[in-house]
């Protein structure tokens, strides 16, 4: 009788540290399945110098493999390009593939500062995003542009800028 309690004890024991948790994970698949879904930005600039995206807002599913086509198709030179910052939203995806002209950078992870279309051209990034927001996508002046040093992070409020939305759901 004293063994069958102890029995019972250790049991229910075992029951209440037990974890609750599934013992094996299931994975989700590839979440860098490939092809990618495309999305364009287009960065023009508008007759009083200021940049215009077009779309202003992109929504992504958390998850999803997605590569963001950025397209600056007037760009003149270094003083009148466009620095492309959406370190927010990179700091919660997974980062693939950078690509610029035909030389790609393959990331598995890191990240980068910003992107700068200071000539006529495109960049890709190829990305996952994973948590779900409303992120900052900030467009404006190359630093150099509004006498600040080149490489300074942030909104260049001086100049000329606009900030779009990247969603993801």
């Amino acid at each position: 009788m004293i063994i069958r309690k102890i029995a019972l004890l250790f049991s229910f024991t075992l029951l209440a540290v037990a974890p609750i948790y599934p013992t094996s994970a299931e994975s989700l698949g590839n979440l860098a399945q490939y092809p990618p879904n495309q999305v364009d930005l287009t960065i023009t600039t508008l007759p009083d110098g200021s940049p215009k995206l077009e779309p202003t807002d992109i929504t992504l599913l958390s998850g999803n493999y997605y590569r963001l086509n950025i397209a600056c198709p007037d760009v003149r030179d270094d003083l009148t390009g466009w620095r492309v910052e959406f370190s927010e939203f990179l700091r919660n995806a997974h980062l693939r593939l950078v690509t610029v002209g035909d030389i790609e950078v393959h990331l598995q992870g890191l990240t980068f500062h910003a992107i700068e279309c200071d000539e006529i051209g495109s960049a890709k990034v190829s990305f996952v995003p994973i948590k779900p927001g409303s992120f900052p996508l900030y467009v404006g002046n190359v630093p150099l542009a509004v006498g600040r040093p080149m490489g300074e992070a942030g909104v260049q409020t001086k100049g000329k800028f606009t900030i779009g939305t990247l969603i993801v759901e």
